[in-house]
């Protein structure tokens, strides 16, 4: 999705059915606070988007394309999608046996157009990990119209494999997914935030309490270090503590091979900067952006930026290499965008189409410079072509 698409005064009112869904996705999360006393964001955050059947995620109403409410880079353009193969091929051919792994398929075009490009490689198993029925009965629509040779590569999981494989993972936009704390500093305090539900207005709201969890209260200490004194209003930001175990989940399945992570965010330094004391938690619904995490649970996207620095930290602990750190834009150039691009004999209004897709992918001030992509390498020393043209890792 683009995080860079303007804020709605108003947002429009959901239908009957989908109030009806959202309401019992309300009174589901209600119930289990009143059960622990207290829930915090991210296990609020949880429930609204993977609660089986009624989280945003988890449930079958539209999401990617027009009738939902964001668009990813695959599905602006299969040359997206093109370009994430030639830099999987790169990786593939140093191993033994070649696996593609895909986290977040979302309906399943990126698998699509990866399984096309390399139809004459000899790839034993596309996997994709799945927890949603529906996305998965999605996916095997879009995937059955591929020959059968290559749509029989597909193997769908709902877990992490089981024994060592050599692979190359794929994951786009899936970090932002991941649910966060959500925090606040003070002048004479630290806080973080918990959820409270309004049992007289029916909705859920913000509750801040001081942080007691020496880790986070060591993260704060060196956070205030660098902001300075917090606005009047207070500094509010977000960590994303699922980083660091879904990284080590990675390599304790992952014998040799790549790890390609695509999702918006900044390094560290950037992220946690004085002027952005409003965090960058959003939410997206019917392509409107704003940040109300409350608003209708289970219709609405809720997501937050990624801190690049911890992916970096996390990743060497677990036992990978960071390869490569980039924009978006220069991963696609750098993976052969503009010779894709390249189609002297078609159609003007096919070059015009396609030169609209590059501008969404490339330009700065779309997808080009607001999302970054990491790679990281295990047991697999290799010049990878997405971030010849520019590498960031100095930034991290």
């Amino acid at each position: 999705m683009n995080p860079k698409i303007k804020s709605a005064p108003t947002l429009p009112e959901p239908d009957d059915q989908a109030k009806a869904h959202s309401a019992e996705l309300t009174q589901r999360i209600a119930k289990q606070l009143k059960r622990q006393q207290e829930l915090s964001f991210a296990q609020f955050m949880e429930m609204a988007l993977y609660t089986p059947n009624l989280g945003y995620y988890a449930n079958g109403l539209p999401k990617i394309g027009r009738q939902g409410d964001f668009i990813t880079a695959p599905e602006v353009s299969p040359i997206f999608s093109r370009c994430m193969a030639r830099q999987a091929e790169q990786a593939l051919k140093q191993l033994e046996t070649p696996n593609l792994v895909e986290f977040g398929a979302g309906r399943g075009v990126m698998a699509r157009d990866i399984l096309l490009e390399l139809q004459d490689f000899p790839l034993n198993h596309y996997y994709i990990i799945e927890l949603s029925a529906h996305l998965r009965e999605i996916q095997k629509q879009t995937l059955s119209l591929l020959p059968l040779d290559l749509f029989n590569k597909v193997v769908w999981l709902d877990q992490l494999p089981t024994h060592p494989i050599e692979a190359v993972v794929l994951a786009n936009e899936v970090l932002d997914a991941m649910p966060v704390e959500r925090l606040k500093l003070e002048a004479d305090q630290a806080l973080i935030a918990q959820v409270i539900f309004d049992d007289t207005a029916q909705k859920f709201d913000w509750h801040y309490v001081p942080i007691t969890e020496r880790k986070l209260q060591k993260f704060t200490n060196a956070l205030l270090k660098n902001i300075g004194t917090p606005p009047p209003k207070g500094y509010k930001t977000e960590i994303n503590l699922n980083i660091k175990p879904w990284l080590a989940s990675l390599s304790g399945f992952i014998a040799k091979g790549l790890v390609l992570l695509v999702d918006y965010g900044y390094s560290r330094a950037e992220y946690y900067q004085p002027a952005r004391s409003m965090g960058t938690l959003r939410c997206h619904y019917q392509h409107l952006a704003h940040s109300n995490p409350f608003f209708y649970p289970g219709l609405q996207d809720i997501t937050a930026h990624v801190d690049f620095t911890e992916v970096a930290e996390s990743s060497f602990d677990a036992g990978f290499k960071v390869a490569g750190y980039t924009t978006q834009a220069h991963f696609l150039m750098g993976s052969g965008l503009l010779e894709m691009s390249f189609a002297p004999d078609a159609p003007v209004t096919e070059q015009i189409h396609i030169a609209q897709q590059i501008k969404t992918l490339t330009l700065p001030d779309e997808m080009g410079e607001n999302f970054k992509v990491i790679a990281l390498t295990k047991q697999l020393d290799l010049s990878l072509m997405g971030f010849q043209l520019r590498d960031l890792r100095h930034l991290l």
